[in-house]
């Protein structure tokens, strides 16, 4: 199985569970990513959900290329990408806090998951960035989008995402991407980070992120997304994303 989905007390965690290939996220991932969502909205007990990797080198280094670098034309290629970015609007969406804890690197769509959580914790060994472009494409499931939503300052965002590379888990959290970055046990991370919000009943979680939620619903996030998502296909057909496909991929053997 490339994913788990357990519970502990009232927080449902998913891993992922492929490290051997940094995490990357395959279709069973995706699947088990519908999943968790749909567990969520069918037990009113749960307070968190956390999304983490397993081990300590990589949260997730985003849609594993060996599978999708088969995909060559738009057509191809939005499937694909429309149906990662629903199931990540419904990942953000959820009626509970959710948690990204950033155990290692978390690059190209595994940036676009930990970027659409509510709360980022992020080792100090870790690394994140928005690399897509040097693929010669855009974010593709709606992390663009969440970025230019959730960081303060818009010029921040752009840079990050036109730079178009890794940053250092301190640089992170001087932009205001990473929540909290951690030294050491990122079980012992998350149990500081949740200690204060464990004692505040789970109805007012839930009620305020029904205000972020009617938020993004006012002003039309998911449709925004699905341009993205749009523009990121047709930039996937082009013969410079193959290209540079094709350049990483024989760098990687």
């Amino acid at each position: 199985m490339t994913f788990a989905i357990n519970r502990e007390e009232n927080i449902l965690r998913f891993t992922i569970k492929r490290p051997e290939i940094r995490n990357a996220i395959n279709h069973e991932v995706i699947d088990g990513l519908e999943k968790l969502v749909s567990t969520v909205h069918n037990d009113s007990t749960i307070q968190f959900v956390v999304i983490t990797g397993e081990g300590d080198e990589a949260f997730c280094s985003g849609g594993d290329l060996s599978i999708f670098h088969g995909l060559h034309t738009a057509h191809e290629a939005f499937p694909m990408l429309d149906r990662m970015a629903s199931v990540l609007y419904n990942v953000a969406t959820l009626p509970v806090p959710v948690i990204a804890l950033v155990n290692g690197h978390a690059v190209g769509g595994g940036c676009e998951i930990a970027t659409a959580c509510d709360f980022r914790l992020v080792s100090s060994k870790a690394k994140a960035g928005f690399i897509q472009g040097s693929l010669a494409i855009t974010s593709g499931w709606g992390g663009g989008t969440y970025l230019l939503e959730k960081l303060a300052r818009q010029d921040i965002a752009m840079h990050m995402l036109c730079e178009s590379k890794p940053y250092a888990a301190d640089a992170l959290l001087e932009k205001g991407w990473a929540t909290q970055v951690y030294d050491g046990d990122k079980e012992q991370a998350l149990q500081s980070f949740l200690i204060e919000m464990t004692q505040v009943e789970a109805s007012v979680h839930r009620a305020y992120k029904q205000m972020l939620i009617r938020k993004w619903i006012g002003q039309n996030l998911l449709g925004q997304i699905k341009e993205e998502v749009k523009n990121c296909s047709l930039l996937w057909e082009a013969e410079e994303h193959h290209k540079a496909v094709q350049k990483f991929l024989s760098r990687k053997k």
